[in-house]
């Protein structure tokens, strides 16, 4: 199963990034802890899915490692971490979960693989702009390790759901996706 968005990140997102990086640090860092909350949030709430909660919990911890790597990036440029704000990007797309708890955990785990499709083409064009040879290491790496992770949630998804309801929704949610990209504006934020 693949996963192709429906639109490309623009080249102005990627030019407010490298004119604003210290802000899109600080932003990133709190997508790295984010993601591993939302990690341990899916443990939480699907103990009885001993497959999901097995791969959450590593990816929790990766996560946290990204967020370590960050954190020591932030502090080398004498930042300090801000409090968390809501997430534009992700509460929109929060808004399209279906109810009903299977249609809900689909909806989850689709989300989330599209999530972090986003950014492992973000991570990407993030890569290739900036001219520090450390940071485009960096976030090469992260760019190949957010193309695993939105593997990892289609598989989960694979393991629950058919193939037909699977596809069929990640159709929808990749249009969805495109919508709220598109009408989002740019700000100096991974999302």
């Amino acid at each position: 199963m693949n996963l192709t968005l429906a639109t490309p990140t623009s080249s102005a997102w990627v030019e407010n990034i490298v004119t604003n990086f210290d802000e899109f640090l600080l932003d990133h860092a709190a997508n790295e802890r984010k993601a591993a909350m939302m990690a341990m949030s899916l443990v939480a709430h699907y103990p009885d899915r001993l497959e999901l909660m097995e791969a959450m919990i590593d990816l929790a911890l990766e996560e946290l490692n990204h967020f370590r790597q960050v954190v020591r990036i932030v502090n080398q440029r004498g930042l300090v971490l801000t409090a968390d704000e809501k997430d534009p990007y992700v509460n929109q797309l929060r808004h399209h979960f279906r109810k009903g708890s299977e249609h809900y955990f689909l909806d989850r785990l689709l989300s989330a693989a599209v999530i972090e499709a986003r950014g492992a083409e973000r991570f990407s064009l993030v890569a290739q702009a900036v001219s520090d040879a450390q940071l485009t290491t960096f976030y090469s790496t992260l760019a190949k390790s957010e193309e695993k992770h939105h593997q990892l949630f289609l598989d989960q998804a694979s393991i629950y759901f058919d193939t037909e309801s699977i596809l069929d929704r990640l159709d929808e949610w990749l249009e969805i996706e495109k919508r709220i990209v598109e009408q989002l504006p740019i700000h100096p934020r991974l999302h």
